[in-house]
């Protein structure tokens, strides 16, 4: 039970990832609303790293943002995020990896594998919530420019790249939780039963008897003499 949790937990680790990279890169974090406009010949939106003009003609002029100290506050924080995001999720792929119980490092014990995995479950947990920051927080400003009433630029609603990035927070919340349940449940069933050991010690008296004396490694202030 707990290597399907590993498994699922990983796979959907490996998901969200993917989600993240799509989201970063895409150019539709908002996008300009049609409501206020007499025309839907022309779509303007924008992303992380560009701005775009679409007509309905099929032709899409990009402009790079020209500068980095000139940009929003919010912005610059919300590139931070999703690249720490990116990156913390790629370690949490390779941690986790790493901690599987159906792979095979060196001679690695059950609970040093068990620790790694819970390792990676974490960073996959760390991952998902800077991207759920960056996309929150990037549509609470855009929810907010769009009902300011002193705002006279055009207004911008959600775009499809903030749904991608709630999907994949989401994804990355869930498989680090599965993870983290899978190493508790496995270190859980192995403390449930412990192994009993013994540890003999052969002695000769002076009357030539042979004195067997066994104790429980678990326990050594209990001992049994056996004659």
């Amino acid at each position: 039970m707990a290597v399907g949790l590993q498994i699922v937990g990983l796979v959907l680790g490996v998901v969200s990832w993917c989600l993240q990279s799509s989201c970063t890169s895409s150019q539709v974090w908002k996008m300009r609303s049609q409501v206020e406009s007499l025309t839907s010949s022309q779509w303007q939106f924008e992303g992380l790293w560009m701005s775009c003009a679409a007509t309905s003609l099929g032709s899409v002029q990009c402009s790079r943002f020209k500068t980095v100290l000139g940009l929003p506050a919010h912005l610059q924080t919300c590139r931070a995020l999703m690249i720490l995001s990116l990156l913390v999720g790629f370690a949490a792929i390779i941690v986790s990896v790493l901690g599987l119980k159906c792979t095979k490092i060196g001679r690695t014990s059950e609970h040093a594998k068990d620790q790694i995995a819970l390792s990676g479950g974490i960073l996959f947990i760390l991952s998902g919530l800077f991207t759920l920051i960056a996309v929150s927080w990037y549509a609470a400003r855009v929810i907010h420019d769009f009902y300011d009433p002193l705002r006279g630029a055009v207004r911008f609603e959600l775009g499809t790249g903030l749904y991608l990035g709630w999907a994949a927070s989401g994804l990355a919340l869930l498989g680090g939780s599965m993870l983290c349940c899978s190493c508790r449940k496995s270190s859980s069933s192995s403390s449930s039963s412990p192994a009993r050991q013994f540890s003999y010690n052969f002695t000769t008296t002076s009357r030539g008897q042979s004195i067997y004396r066994a104790a429980p490694a678990s326990d050594s202030s209990f001992s049994k003499a056996y004659v």
